[in-house]
């Protein structure tokens, strides 16, 4: 298990796949954040509260295994962007701002980044249903 940081040092290689497991890749280098976003692209682009991000000006980004597979999709008129497994859809990391920002998504990461988020930013923008997470039932696995 990877000790988690108060900072967003992480600890380096970081590996991290797709869902079907076509596509591997290895991160290694430090993150400059590691955002919650909640603006309603990232929630549409996600289908959840949030999109949770790490990113890196200067981490390096190497694909293992599947780099053929990895699709991108980038919203017109906007500086949204996502990268893709096109067989199974997971969320992968992309270059972003020219290639000048790698953007990770946490989730696809095999294990803990390492790394505690940063901030939680576009909250105004946060799903209505948020604020009554605390209340919703929490179960160990899939309820019965």
């Amino acid at each position: 298990m990877t000790a988690v940081s108060s900072n967003t040092e992480a600890t380096s290689p970081l590996a991290g796949s797709c869902l079907c497991g076509a596509v591997r890749f290895e991160i290694t280098g430090e993150f400059s954040g590691f955002y919650l976003c909640h603006c309603v692209r990232c929630r549409k682009d996600t289908g959840s509260a949030h999109a949770a991000n790490l990113f890196s000006t200067t981490a390096r980004l190497q694909w293992l295994a599947g780099e053929a597979q990895v699709s991108g999709y980038e919203l017109p008129g906007t500086r949204h962007g996502r990268s893709f497994c096109s067989r199974c859809g997971s969320a992968l990391p992309s270059r972003q701002l020219g290639g000048k920002l790698l953007v990770v998504p946490a989730g696809s990461l095999d294990g803990e980044p390492g790394v505690h988020p940063t901030a939680h930013i576009f909250c105004d923008d946060k799903a209505v249903w948020e604020s009554l997470l605390p209340e919703a039932l929490c179960f160990p696995g899939a309820p019965a």
